[in-house]
């Protein structure tokens, strides 16, 4: 086989319409776009989900807010760490069930007393959670 040898197989390429070119082409006078009417003029259409006049579909429908489902961050209380000790993960505030299990990433905030020693790992922290969780003896690591 060629490259000059290749060609389209048979019925892949249909021949172009060739209107407004006389009765025997079977698309004269008025080149298949019937008598009259807005869509028999040239230009004459209408913008895409027109209706009428009657409302539009995607104006009728009610509309709903948006929530990413993949920038999912939850706030944990200071309170809430008194229950773990030790290194404190994601994985380990999924399993105490303090985060629910769909939740990307987690910040604790300054709310409520932390008692407990605990060390954050790829957990954030407000400024004001990183000092008290410094002042209870625990440390965070970004």
């Amino acid at each position: 086989m060629r490259l000059n040898d290749l060609h389209p197989g048979e019925g892949a390429r249909q021949t172009e319409k060739r209107v407004g070119r006389g009765p025997g082409s079977g698309l004269g006078k008025t080149a298949g776009r019937g008598h009259k009417g807005q869509k028999a003029r040239s230009g004459g259409y209408h913008k895409v989900g027109f209706e009428g006049g009657q409302m539009p579909l995607q104006r009728r429908v009610p509309k709903r807010g948006f929530r990413s489902v993949t920038e999912q961050t939850v706030a944990v209380r200071l309170d809430a760490l008194n229950k773990l000790s030790g290194t404190v993960d994601l994985a380990t505030l999924k399993d105490a069930g303090i985060v629910p299990r769909e939740a990307k990433r987690a910040k604790v905030i300054a709310s409520g007393q932390i008692t407990a020693t605990v060390e954050l790992q790829g957990i954030r922290a407000s400024a004001g959670a990183a000092k008290a969780i410094a002042d209870a003896g625990g440390k965070v690591e970004g």
